[in-house]
């Protein structure tokens, strides 16, 4: 797929976040051509669906700025720095937001949702055999955590009533998994 190929050429940085660069690329296209790629770097995150042994999956409500609206959304956040282990992060996420433990963490794959413009690799984790303890919010973090049977949740998002990416897949292969063993 070489013929399909952009190679970098130069970089001019635009903005550095806490949690966003973006960059501004110049490119040399596979025809030979000279163009530019306005993309965001960002460390990677993590999303868990923690089912419990009933079915139900623990879920927040938390408002999203960015859409002005309050969403629906299993547990996530973001990395930490690049070389963060992505299981590590996890646990972490799960813990801080819910105050759940898992004792059993399977790999659901990574999500790419942007591709076109955002560097940022999802990955996605089934947590089950759960205990818990205290959640640890972040000073700047305000959810309301809630329990929803995995078959409702499977549901909304076929029914559009769950816009969130991460969630969307986490919910349908979480389901295809558990059904099948």
């Amino acid at each position: 797929m070489n013929h399909l190929e952009e190679k970098f050429v130069s970089r001019k940085e635009i903005f550095d976040g806490k949690v966003l660069h973006v960059v501004c690329d110049t490119i040399e296209l596979p025809n030979g051509k000279e163009a530019t790629r306005e993309i965001c770097l960002h460390n990677g995150a993590v999303a868990v669906i923690p089912v419990l042994p009933d079915g139900r999956v623990i879920m927040e409500r938390q408002y999203r700025y960015a859409h002005g609206a309050v969403m629906l959304e299993i547990p996530a956040g973001k990395l930490d720095s690049a070389d963060e282990i992505p299981l590590e992060a996890a646990a972490r996420e799960l813990r801080e937001e819910t105050g759940a433990l898992a004792g059993k963490m399977t790999y659901l794959g990574e999500l790419v949702a942007s591709p076109a413009l955002v560097s940022e690799v999802i990955h996605l984790y089934l947590a089950e055999d759960l205990t818990f303890g205290e959640r640890e919010l972040d000073e700047d973090e305000f959810l309301d955590v809630e329990y929803i049977p995995l078959s409702e949740l499977k549901e909304m998002v076929m029914r559009g009533e769950i816009p969130d990416g991460k969630t969307q897949i986490a919910v349908l292969k979480a389901s295809e998994i558990l059904k099948n063993r």
